[in-house]
């Protein structure tokens, strides 16, 4: 019998169909409109066809299989496919239908179902995930089935399972919650998924992902109940660790937002630099953590660390060599010693460049110092030190006992000095104004210049602005802005500056600190940062009677800053004296405002200064 020529690739099936239909060994038939467009070459020789098939009525090509057909094409929806028991028990039919007509494959295992049945069967026994049937009409809901994979999870064989319930794997630590979850999910009949711990066979523990789902028949009545368990031990212990992690980041939080927060209520309520190191060592020792916490400061002429006040230590404390403290100060870093039972840490106490002493712990036996407690004790010490300055600051506006120290500096980074050498001129400081939204100015006397040499000179400098305040034939009185000058940088530190003096690129400056600061570390401090400097004297002295600075205090404070600066401007500026050398318009301009506002600020001071003398 001739065969029909293999289509063309790629044709449509009004066309001829594309020649891999040709490889099927099942017979395929195409139909459009009721006429066979495409028969395969299986087709052909089932249906004993002739070379002419195509384009024929398919009842004529196919006869009585037609008849089953015909029915099945039309009432099957465009896009989908349907099954077709034939008369003809050689076949079933397989029936693809699209816009353009169907196509029909016959299989001619009439068992197809039995097929499919065996595919899904070899897919459940197959399956990584455990799976298992029960049966709900038989006593206590007992298995039924179970795949490989549930057997591999729990090392049960099968028959150790069937017939019995799953609660099996059940034991000690299993989730009453879940296992009560699943309970009432069976006795409504309806779907549940739970995670709960389970037991293998040897007794070991796993994390069992278990979903149960009801098994309706066509009438909706459950049969069986089909179960799927997946170990998830290892997400869960994922899951469980990071929980754990958290909680514990959260209590470590706390404490140390507690630490934190009573350490720096110690700092600020402390009156005087012992109060605040004996309540920082007492509150930090009250941490579980520590047995001991002191603070301690170098000794010149030893080199040695002596504590100044101590928590958990009994009698006095020296350390020198390669103790954690020493080594701290001397590499201005944090150091750790756990070669022992327990653990020693010290941290440098340092602010703005100056050593004010060291922070030193010994943990509890079992305690370490790791990374994140590094951070919380490097925290505390810079609160301690920032603390430590405050009190010293203080001390140097409160005390009578200071120590002197006299400087030559010749550095070009030192405005006045690079200032005087650029303008060829000598500068005198006056005095420093603290601007509540800008930079600490400086006002300077400036002579030997014009007010356009210093101005020009200024341009050249980073970092420094001047303003014209007065100018005269003899001198100038000038305002410099200068970018973290030496003024507010010692103010920081706990001194204060008394005089410069500045010509041909050198200063020469006064610097009193209190007899309690590190004299040392501030003058250190100061020398890294202008390398030109020479120490010329170091005294201790005892201020003058200060009665005049304490009014000059008391006056500040009734003055707003607008008041202060336009009384300090007219003094300086020679307002008071006749002639006058400047006027009120030109120092309203110094001001940046008008001139009724610069007399009426300068009237109201003038007042406030006449009832400070004359009220005193």
């Amino acid at each position: 019998m001739d065969e029909p020529d293999a289509p063309r690739e790629g044709e449509s099936i009004g066309d001829g169909q594309p020649a891999a239909l040709e490889r099927i060994v099942d017979p395929v038939v195409a139909v459009a409109d009721g006429t066979v467009s495409y028969v395969n070459a299986a087709a052909t020789e089932a249906f004993d066809l002739s070379g002419d098939a195509v384009g024929r009525a398919a009842g004529d090509v196919l006869g009585e299989v037609w008849d089953d057909l015909e029915g099945a094409i039309d009432e099957t929806a465009v896009g989908t496919a349907r099954t077709v028991a034939l008369a003809d028990d050689r076949f079933d039919a397989r029936v693809h239908r699209d816009v353009d007509g169907a196509t029909v494959t016959f299989d001619g295992d009439a068992d197809a179902l039995d097929r499919d049945r065996v595919l899904k069967d070899r897919a459940i026994d197959e399956t990584p995930v455990g799976v298992t049937i029960s049966d709900p009409d038989r006593e206590d809901n007992p298995l039924i089935y179970v795949n490989d994979a549930f057997q591999e999870i729990t090392g049960y064989d099968v028959e150790e399972i069937v017939g019995r319930n799953c609660r099996f794997l059940q034991g000690e630590d299993s989730d009453p919650e879940a296992v009560a979850a699943m309970r009432e999910a069976i006795e409504a009949t309806e779907p549940v998924t739970v995670e709960l711990k389970n037991y293998r066979r040897d007794g070991t523990e796993f994390w069992n992902e278990v979903t149960i789902a009801p098994v309706r028949d066509d009438d909706g009545t459950v049969t069986n109940y089909v179960g799927f368990q997946n170990d998830v031990t290892a997400r869960k212990n994922a899951e469980l660790e990071a929980q754990r992690r958290r909680t514990e980041l959260e209590r470590v939080l706390e404490r140390v937002e507690g630490l934190v927060k009573d350490v720096t209520a110690a700092v600020a309520g402390a009156s005087s630099r012992d109060d605040l190191e004996a309540a920082v060592c007492d509150r930090i020792a009250a941490e579980a953590s520590y047995e001991t916490v002191w603070i301690g400061e170098r000794t010149p002429t030893t080199d040695s660390v002596e504590a100044r006040a101590t928590a958990g230590e009994e009698g006095s404390v020296s350390v020198d060599g390669d103790h954690p403290a020493v080594a701290a100060l001397e590499g201005d870093e944090f150091v750790v010693d756990a070669g022992g039972e327990t653990t020693v840490a010290a941290v440098p106490l340092s602010y703005n460049d100056v050593e004010y002493g060291v922070l030193t712990v010994r943990t509890a036996p079992g305690e370490a110092v790791d990374d994140r407690e590094e951070v919380v004790l490097s925290a505390l010490a810079r609160a301690v030190a920032s603390g430590i300055n405050a009190r010293e600051t203080s001390r140097m506006l409160a005390t009578d006992a200071v120590v002197a120290v006299d400087l030559e500096i010749a550095d070009d980074d030192l405005a006045p000095a690079a200032l005087s050498a650029l303008a060829d001129c000598e500068l005198e400081y006056r005095r420093s104004v603290h601007r509540t939204d800008a930079e600490t100015t400086s006002l300077f006397t400036a002579t030997g210049a014009s007010m356009a040499d210093l101005e020009a000179a200024a341009t050249e400098l980073p970092g420094v602005d001047l303003e014209p305040v007065v100018e005269r034939e003899s001198s100038s009185l000038i305002e410099l802005e200068i970018e973290d000058g030496i003024v507010e940088w010692l103010s920081d530190r706990g001194g204060v500056v008394r005089t410069i003096t500045a010509a041909d690129g050198t200063a020469t400056l006064t610097l009193e600190l209190p007899r309690s600061a590190n004299v040392r570390d501030v003058v250190d401090a100061l020398t890294r940062r202008y390398p030109e400097t020479d120490v010329r004297s170091v005294q201790q002295r005892d201020r003058s009677d200060e009665t005049s600075q304490e009014f000059a205090r008391r006056l500040e404070k009734a003055l707003t800053d607008r008041q202060l600066a336009a009384l300090r401007r007219a003094y300086l500026g020679g307002y008071f004296e006749w002639p006058r050398p400047t006027t009120g318009e030109e120092l309203a301009a110094s001001m940046d405002v008008t001139r009724p506002t610069f007399h009426e600020h300068l009237r109201t001071a003038e007042a406030k200064l006449c009832r400070a003398f004359f009220d005193a």
